[in-house]
């Protein structure tokens, strides 16, 4: 945790931002895995961790903006609780830790939350992500599931405080970023022909928890790279494959990191593997040069684009003008996702809140195809950290639909791509922060170019 005056000035400005009413966090609850003793691993709202710092489960609170209170509600450990599960401190201690001498039980909140509704106090809440989110707001507010309605000025004011990184929160993801490094390099220096794929992810994610932390999200580590979120290990690794490992550690306080790698299974890349690679590093290299405040995230991606295009028209894959054809999508047949994304607390820092208000600042998202995966488009500010991740797949399915279609036939040439069906897929990953002067790397370089990852083959 940082110190409580962290939190304690974190909350008074959302106070002065949100103006006014009453803002309601509902703090995450254990989840049965499949009975509810058997829970999935525990992980706090990060929006809760943000503002109240305490990674403990069933608990919600309540800043009451008109009266000035602030108060957590949760329940004491019973002996079967501890017994079972250990000693805690105390809801005071905790409340203490983080600047809050208010504290009651958690059977309080609905009567405490009837009574403002009461008075006429506006009750601002965040959109719900969790079963449990909706139906607390459903027992303690009757609204019921599918009917919510978030507040916008709590949703913008929390975007406005979260996109900003403090000097302790970027030492934070720093650190998750050097683990994630450590994890990318066991991947490089593991993958070997005849190896399973879970082989490598279960390698990969002790790195990760003898850290003292986790992973930041489920790994992708797969020969089939082509589909971009493949959580499937099962495979067996071959010669010749590609093995695309998208990774990244959490620390013990919630902050994230976010790589991926694409390695040759055999000691060094094919021609044609190469060939493809090359065009990736140089769109990565691109984007990441372009980085500064001022300029439009989306501006870097159409230029990390553009680059792709004109590799893959050096190579007989596409044709005609690199720009127009990023403008009419022709090139999200071979890079259907966004550049990056915001990262932070979450490893897609705040998308519960919605890409519109995270992402977009208010204004409307594209609806093209490969666009509309842009997560964030916004000017760069001082203080963000994202993820920079261009790819190039050949996804077999898009490929057959495509040309079926006579889709974009004056960029693209079927003849040749129908030649790569089986190709797989390639996509590299760094963090970086905003500076006043450009961007930053965050973390440990990890192995980019195909000569420094066939160095550690």
């Amino acid at each position: 945790m940082f110190s409580k005056e962290t939190y304690q000035n974190r909350r008074t400005a959302l106070k002065k931002a949100v103006g006014s009413g009453l803002l309601l966090f509902l703090g995450n609850d254990d989840y049965g895995l499949n009975y509810e003793d058997n829970a999935f691993r525990y992980r706090q709202d990060s929006t809760f961790l943000y503002y109240f710092g305490l990674a403990y489960a069933g608990l919600s609170a309540i800043i009451d903006i008109d009266n000035d209170v602030e108060i957590i509600f949760g329940n004491e450990l019973t002996i079967d609780d501890i017994v079972w599960m250990g000693m805690q401190p105390t809801l005071k201690e905790k409340g203490n830790s983080v600047g809050i001498s208010e504290i009651r039980p958690l059977s309080q909140i609905e009567n405490y939350l009837s009574q403002a509704s009461s008075k006429g106090q506006k009750i601002h809440y965040l959109p719900p992500y969790r079963a449990e989110h909706k139906l607390k707001l459903f027992t303690w507010l009757n609204i019921k599931p599918g009917t919510e309605q978030p507040s916008i000025p709590f949703i913008r004011s929390v975007v406005a405080q979260r996109s900003y990184k403090s000097e302790e929160e970027i030492a934070e993801i720093e650190k998750a970023c050097n683990t994630t490094a450590d994890m990318h390099l066991t991947a490089i220096r593991m993958v070997r022909p005849g190896m399973r794929e879970n082989d490598i992810v279960a390698a990969v994610t002790e790195v990760a928890l003898a850290a003292g932390g986790d992973l930041s999200f489920p790994i992708i580590g797969t020969i089939n790279g082509q589909t971009l979120h493949n959580h499937h290990y099962g495979n067996i690794i071959k010669e010749g494959d590609l093995f695309l490992m998208d990774a990244g550690a959490e620390t013990a306080m919630g902050y994230a990191g976010d790589a991926t790698s694409t390695i040759p299974a055999s000691s060094h890349y094919s021609t044609h593997q190469k060939e493809i690679y090359d065009i990736v590093v140089n769109s990565h290299l691109t984007a990441a040069a372009a980085l500064r405040p001022g300029v439009p995230f989306s501006d870097l991606y159409d230029l990390s684009a553009q680059v792709i295009v004109e590799g893959l028209k050096e190579l007989g894959f596409m044709r005609g003008d690199a720009a127009e054809a990023v403008q009419v999508g022709a090139h999200a047949l071979f890079y259907p996702h966004g550049l990056g994304h915001m990262m932070g607390l979450d490893v897609h820092d705040m998308e519960n809140l919605g890409e519109i208000w995270v992402g977009y600042d208010g204004q409307p998202k594209s609806t093209q195809f490969g666009r509309k995966s842009l997560r964030l488009a916004r000017p760069l500010e001082p203080g963000f950290v994202l993820t920079i991740e261009p790819g190039i797949y050949f996804i077999p399915e898009l490929i057959d639909m495509w040309r079926a279609e006579k889709r974009f036939e004056e960029f693209i040439n079927y003849e040749k791509v129908a030649t790569y069906k089986n190709f797989g897929g390639i996509r590299n990953e760094e963090d970086y922060l905003i500076t006043a002067e450009g961007g930053r790397r965050l973390g440990k370089a990890i192995p980019k170019t195909t000569e420094e990852i066939e160095a550690l083959r």
